[in-house]
């Protein structure tokens, strides 16, 4: 998965000066040192033979896994210009969010944008981009000719092409060794299956920000997913026979009726909140703790509140509650069971994130941000939550 740490960065400098080379360093939220750039390949013509620095005027947000990133990063650089066009909103954020809700649409205009992307041996593509940094260029001390800047696109293309195909590579890997679907899955099956449905996702994300959302690109997507191909006459009327199946099995679905939960299991696989929906017990609870948590953390208003630890506190402990519904939510709403071992898998997802936030809560313990009192009581609600986990994951190991 890329690197997105725009919202971490302090400050910067990209020094391309030096035709063929680009160095630099990245000041960001949390870490003392830079990081620093050590990559081959030029900018755009806008920022070739240049020397850029840039300031982050906002308020930054420690990136989640910024540990992660390797202090030096060698490698090759993908694209960097500072005139990309974007669109952005002419209100705050939370008012077009708003308004977008409501289905109107919030003004906003073009505007140039920093894009900063590179492809580094230790993290894979690392995007830095905003249209709100302050920027500051100096005069250029060479430029790119017609056919220079001809293959520095190629060569960015093809630091693009290599990303996608380690992803592609990852994917492959979470295939080998499973299961025929036909046979009986255990949930270490289901466990490499969910890992490849991840890379998955992730290489289609990074597609999509490589195409665009374009006609065409939807077809280019569809090709490099490997959606696209040939199909033989019985292969194409196979494909069109299950594609009827599958409209008329949705029709059937749109007429039969909201299935209902067994009142028996009310309370154990089921609740309904104040606002009428069902959900899961242990899921209902684990949201609505960690939102309780969040809103505590946040009404606080401290500048320590952006610590790193505290963000992961709350961050997985939110993540927790997802992974939870994705795995109990058809218990919840009467619309039949999942495979058990699947259920057992994707409750070892829900587990491991709530492992991450308990290590985020431990850390912030001693750095006293939080009162004594809520983090005792954050402390045991997430013992008794992975408790409540880890029972129903032995309850679903039993079932036949």
């Amino acid at each position: 998965m890329a690197f997105r740490i725009h919202d971490s960065v302090v400050r910067g400098e990209i020094d391309n000066r030096v035709k063929g080379i680009v160095r630099g360093k990245i000041w960001v939220e949390g870490r003392a040192d830079p990081v620093k750039l050590e990559l081959k390949g030029n900018a755009w013509p806008d920022l070739a033979g240049c020397r850029l620095t840039f300031t982050n005027p906002l308020k930054r947000v420690p990136h989640q896994h910024l540990d992660s990133l390797h202090p030096i990063q060698r490698g090759s650089i993908g694209d960097l210009t500072a005139s990309r066009k974007v669109r952005v909103f002419d209100v705050p954020l939370t008012e077009a969010l708003d308004m977008i809700h409501r289905k109107e649409k919030p003004p906003e205009h073009m505007a140039n944008s920093l894009y900063l992307e590179w492809f580094s041996e230790a993290n894979g593509r690392v995007v830095v981009e905003s249209a709100d940094y302050e920027l500051t260029i100096s005069a250029p001390e060479w430029r790119l000719t017609p056919e220079e800047d001809e293959e520095r696109a190629k060569e960015a293309a093809a630091g693009m092409d290599d990303f996608m195909r380690k992803l592609t590579e990852a994917i492959e890997e979470q295939q080998r060794g499973q299961k025929d679907p036909e046979e009986e899955w255990d949930e270490h099956d289901y466990e490499k299956f969910l890992k490849e449905s991840d890379a998955r996702t992730d290489k289609y994300r990074k597609l999509q920000e490589k195409y665009g959302d374009s006609d065409e690109s939807e077809e280019k997507i569809a090709k490099e997913m490997g959606w696209l191909r040939e199909l033989t006459p019985k292969e194409a009327e196979e494909e069109r026979q299950h594609i009827e199946e599958i409209n008329r099995a949705c029709e059937e679905a749109l007429n039969e009726p909201e299935p209902e939960p067994e009142p028996h299991r009310e309370g154990i696989d089921w609740i309904r909140t104040k606002d009428g929906e069902l959900r899961h017990p242990l899921q209902h609870r684990c949201s609505e703790s960690a939102m309780k948590f969040w809103h505590q953390a946040d009404a606080l208003w401290f500048e320590e509140s952006d610590d790193k630890d505290l963000g992961q506190f709350i961050f997985e402990f939110q993540t927790t509650g997802v992974k939870l519904a994705g795995a109990l939510e058809g218990f919840a709403g009467g619309r039949g069971y999942h495979d058990h071992a699947f259920t057992v898998a994707y409750l070892k997802r829900a587990l491991d994130h709530l492992h991450k936030s308990q290590a985020g809560l431990a850390a912030v313990a001693p750095k006293k941000l939080l009162p004594a009192k809520m983090v005792a009581e954050a402390r045991q609600e997430l013992f008794e939550i992975r408790e409540g986990i880890l029972k129903l994951m032995d309850e679903f190991r039993r079932r036949k």
